[in-house]
């Protein structure tokens, strides 16, 4: 484990996480993210976006696929009702020979590598927690951590956006925290050809016509409001190959819509079928006309 030392303290760092994630089609909100992290000025510094969005929109894979383009350490800090402030910053931990250790957390250790931290679903922090990270959201740029007795610099190169979850399972951000998280880039439900990109993307060795039902699948749903996204398409496409391999069946029509329903009904209720089309299977012509 990669060490530092900072005002005579110990630092153990956490290693970076490996995505090797693609981000499919809307290179707008790619370029958005990107322009947010530039520093045009030595007098500029980077900003701190959050991308905004339903669970499953796909914005981890966004900010991880921008991250990956700057070609540094890419880390993931998954922020629950419980992380406190020494989690997201410093542990103490007592090592194998019974002595005490300092372990950055993967935030700080993207500070102090020049990493990109995501902190995903940060809208389920509490405010102690947002607290702590004040001082490192704007032009300051450093984090104190109580329990190591120091102050962490962090790197020049070092970026930081938050995801969050546009649901009812999160706490309101504090005021302050709020101002600091800028820009706000929404993460919206996908076009049907780009919600199509997506799904071959990540089942590259699926069935096209159940990527095509599902891309319309998705389409309505999102017409109706509900929260279905291309995760959850990912999913059922995913379960049904599995459904139809287990029984060692042949792809024939009423074997996809046979699965695809046993699926969708599984992971998203019985309600679910409603959006899925019709009662047999359509050619792939019928289903770019619905």
């Amino acid at each position: 484990m990669r060490t530092t030392v900072i005002s005579g303290v110990e630092l153990h760092l956490t290693p970076p996480d490996v995505l090797d994630w693609e981000w499919v089609g809307r290179e707008e909100l790619r370029r958005q993210l990107l322009a947010a992290w530039m520093v045009l000025d030595p007098e500029d510094y980077p900003l701190s976006p959050r991308l905004v969005g339903k669970p499953g929109v796909g914005k981890t894979t966004l900010a991880a696929a921008a991250a990956r383009s700057l070609d540094v350490p890419v880390y993931v800090f998954q922020a629950t009702m419980d992380t406190r402030p020494e989690d997201l910053l410093v542990q103490p931990v007592i090592a194998d020979d019974r002595k005490l250790r300092y372990v950055a957390s993967s935030l700080v250790s993207a500070m102090l590598t020049g990493g990109v931290c995501i902190l995903d679903e940060g809208n389920r922090m509490s405010e102690k927690s947002w607290a702590s990270l004040a001082p490192l959201l704007d032009r300051r740029r450093y984090v104190e951590s109580v329990v190591a007795g120091i102050k962490i610099k962090a790197h020049p190169e070092f970026r930081i956006c938050a995801t969050m979850n546009d649901d009812s399972s999160t706490f309101d951000i504090p005021e302050y925290i709020h101002s600091r998280l800028q820009p706000q880039i929404l993460i919206d439900f996908p076009e049907r050809d780009e919600e199509l990109a997506i799904l071959r993307a990540n089942l590259p060795f699926a069935d096209d016509k159940i990527l095509h039902y599902l891309s319309v699948f998705l389409q309505r749903a999102h017409e109706r409001d509900e929260p279905f996204t291309v995760r959850d398409g990912i999913n059922i496409a995913r379960y049904s190959l599995k459904l139809a391999a287990s029984r060692g069946d042949e792809l024939t029509d009423p074997v996809r819509h046979e699965v695809l329903a046993h699926a969708t009904r599984q992971m998203l209720g019985e309600d679910a079928l409603y959006y899925l089309p019709g009662t047999r299977m359509l050619s792939l012509d019928d289903l770019d006309d619905l």
